[in-house]
């Protein structure tokens, strides 16, 4: 069996999703209710069977290297691991300069592991993948390198990285965010947009980070300053994600993949999940996505029987382990572990974090409330974006945003 390695990159600063990266790393931001954004890219590697996995980290990092500790414990007798690696300055004094000077910075870690492939994966994105079909494209091709991507409609092909590609599958051309994007074989409709995944032959890849270091001009990136350059002189395949297949994942999920990489993104792709019949489909046993256990009570919902309709209810929402919805409404919201919403209250199209208290008679509606924050009775939240502008962040989409911690008067 050929020996692989996963070198996930989680050192970007994620400003797009200020206020939320503003204590945290963006990969360990809360989605679904209890999970955080990097627990998809990692179970996708659990549950293909690639359990060596080193975790590149750099800004805010302290939550992230907690839950990677607490949380991703694999079986070391076996050689399994999910490690994670702050940014070292073995090169110098330089932080990373960009993903692909993460990877140089950390070539001690293939000299050590000895791979024959390197996937080199984002941690900010949602998604399902068996990375084992894109490892079998990538020998049957005899690939230098593979690129993962996903049709996208062809006038969005403006606002990513897109990849002309010949009826092999092989890369021709990779154009950075282009104004007339080149349809994709047998689609002229769509286009191939780089989800920023790659896998390489270990040689390829040791070859590139090292002439690219010595390059001062370079953005050192894998984009723009590896992939358009190595396709030129090596075979450079593009794996079509829209045809992986996931155990136990139904056809309407099939290249289902959110880049979760602004704040009404993220939202939106929360809200996605309280659909009836959502397209990301949570409760795929056959293909779990693994977090952090947590030792507290089932979520509790009180009353039932008061006159004036002081009644515990939740519709269409996820609601986490701990949570008490006490005489109160929730509706199409996203409940993450031990917050409370107390009586008359009434929350709709919310993302609540953990150890959030909503209480009494509070109107809300469109707001990420961050974790430990604690609203006051009476408070209204959504319904005057003016007013909630004076006192918290709005988004361009009217989400309504409230820090980690930040106490409400």
């Amino acid at each position: 069996m050929a020996k692989l390695l996963a070198m996930i990159l989680a050192g970007g600063a994620g400003t797009r999703l200020e206020p939320l990266t503003r204590e945290r790393a963006k990969p360990t931001v809360p989605f679904g209710g209890r999970y955080r954004i990097i627990d998809f890219v990692l179970s996708n590697f659990a549950n293909s069977g690639v359990y060596r996995m080193k975790v590149l980290t750099q800004y805010k990092s302290d939550s992230l290297n907690n839950h990677l500790s607490r949380t991703w414990r694999m079986t070391a007798f076996l050689g399994h691991y999910v490690e994670a690696v702050p940014a070292q300055m073995r090169t110098g004094l330089d932080w990373y300069k960009g993903s692909a000077d993460a990877i140089y910075q950390n070539l001690n870690i293939i000299t050590d592991e000895e791979p024959d492939y390197i996937f080199v994966f984002g941690a900010d994105h949602v998604y399902r993948m068996d990375v084992r079909e894109m490892l079998s494209f990538h020998v049957a091709k005899k690939a230098a390198c593979t690129v993962a991507a996903i049709p996208v409609p062809i006038e969005q092909g403006r606002e990513f990285g897109i990849i002309d590609v010949g009826p092999d599958g092989q890369m021709r051309q990779f154009l950075e965010k282009p104004k007339n994007p080149p349809p994709m074989p047998g689609n002229p409709k769509m286009c191939l947009a780089s989800m920023g995944n790659y896998l390489f032959s270990t040689g390829v890849l040791v070859q590139e980070v090292v002439r690219d270091a010595a390059d001062e001009a370079s953005a050192h990136d894998f984009g723009k300053s590896i992939i358009s350059e190595l396709y030129k002189h090596a075979p450079v395949y593009v794996y079509d994600f829209a045809q992986n297949r996931v155990a136990g994942q139904e056809e309407k999920e099939r290249g289902y993949w959110r880049d979760v990489g602004n704040i009404d993104v993220y939202y939106q792709s929360n809200m996605d999940l309280v659909e009836v019949d959502p397209i990301f489909n949570l409760y795929n046993d056959r293909w779990p996505i693994y977090t952090q256990p947590n030792n507290l009570p089932p979520a509790k919902f009180v009353f039932a029987d008061e006159p004036n309709h002081r009644v515990g209810r939740a519709m269409d929402s996820l609601v986490s382990e701990g949570c008490i919805i006490s005489g109160s409404g929730v509706k199409r919201s996203v409940l993450s572990p031990k917050v409370r919403v107390n009586s008359y209250s009434e929350v709709e199209d919310c993302i609540l974090f953990e150890n959030v208290t909503i209480g009494r008679r509070c109107r809300i509606r469109r707001a990420i409330i961050d974790k430990n924050v604690e609203i006051p009775p009476g408070m209204t939240i959504g319904y005057d974006l003016e007013e909630d502008r004076r006192r918290f962040h709005v988004t361009s989409g009217g989400v309504v945003v409230i820090p980690k911690g930040m106490k409400v008067t």
